[in-house]
């Protein structure tokens, strides 16, 4: 619902021309104005007082030197994926347009854009238009600082922005939906085994174990990708979350240095690639690790 103030403040004729009226063209030239003369009004000092006190500004609590190498060893463990290197900016509505995510919750830019809040829905796009071009299946990886507009949990690791690490898988759905089955166990054997790669080079993990969560009319896929899983631990439970539009969820826990378990690793089935691609049998798993948790967390000193 629309603020009241913006209401009294603009009157609802003026707000409705510029929610809708103006073209996209039209209302970026309304917005650069605007955005300009605030500039123009600002000083130095003002602009280091916004500097210190805003925390999507402020730099990253880990040693940039730390996530670079961390970068490597989680790029190098998804070697069956091609790596790609996102803009920090994607078109608006990127997030709202296909999943469960409120605008609000997004830093929306100028020039039609927004600020990447979630790489897997730009690896979305990115599939759509690899698929268009080809009907082979799309594996892709990239390591992406993201900014989220939203309350920010109070622990180490925690931050408005942050790096994550994500695979995203797009294709069209085979016999016995083998797809969806052989994708999401890679994706869980590629997570396990880039947390192997780290604990080789200074990271402590401690036990883990992964939950496969499944609605009723998926949980004979979730049953065969556990069976495929031999000799890790998996806990199989019903999935009630409509995010995971495509009835699939699976999260890698892990044990942190004093011994609580933390989900560290999350992904699943969407239906993002299907209303892309206007093909109901094209199916999209992503999965999503906290690589800037995995830094201040599991880290050994």
């Amino acid at each position: 619902m629309t603020r009241s103030w913006i209401l009294d403040s603009l009157g609802e004729p003026a707000f409705e021309r510029l929610a809708t009226e103006l073209s996209g063209a039209e209302l970026q030239s309304v917005l650069l104005e605007v955005m300009q003369r605030r500039a123009a009004a600002r000083t130095p000092a003002d602009v280091l007082a916004h500097y210190e006190r805003d925390g999507f500004c402020r730099p990253a609590a880990v040693d940039q030197r730390i996530s670079v190498a961390l970068d490597g060893h989680l790029l190098a463990a998804a070697a069956g994926f091609d790596a790609i290197e996102l803009s920090p900016v994607a078109p608006l509505a990127a997030c709202s347009s296909v999943a469960l995510t409120a605008q609000h919750r997004v830093l929306s830019a100028l020039r039609s854009t927004e600020i990447v809040a979630d790489p897997t829905n730009v690896l979305a796009l990115e599939c759509a238009l690899r698929l268009r071009a080809s009907s082979e299946p799309v594996h892709l990886a990239t390591s992406h600082r993201t900014l989220r507009a939203q309350p920010v949990p109070k622990l180490p690791g925690f931050a408005p922005h942050f790096r994550i690490f994500v695979l995203a898988s797009g294709g069209v759905e085979a016999k016995d939906h083998a797809f969806t089955t052989e994708t999401l166990e890679r994706h869980i054997r590629t997570m396990l085994g880039a947390l192997t790669r780290l604990e080789d080079h200074g990271y402590v993990f401690g036990a883990r174990h992964v939950d496969l969560l499944a609605t009723p009319a998926r949980a004979a896929l979730a049953d065969r990708i556990a069976a495929s899983l031999a000799g890790i631990t998996v806990h199989r439970k019903p999935l009630d979350h409509s995010y995971y539009s495509g009835g699939l969820r699976y999260q890698l826990w892990v044990t942190t240095p004093d011994g609580m378990p933390l989900p560290l690793i999350d992904g699943g089935a969407f239906d993002w690639l299907a209303k892309l691609a206007s093909n109901r049998r094209a199916v999209y798993i992503a999965s999503g690790a906290g690589a800037q948790l995995m830094a201040v967390r599991f880290r050994a000193a």
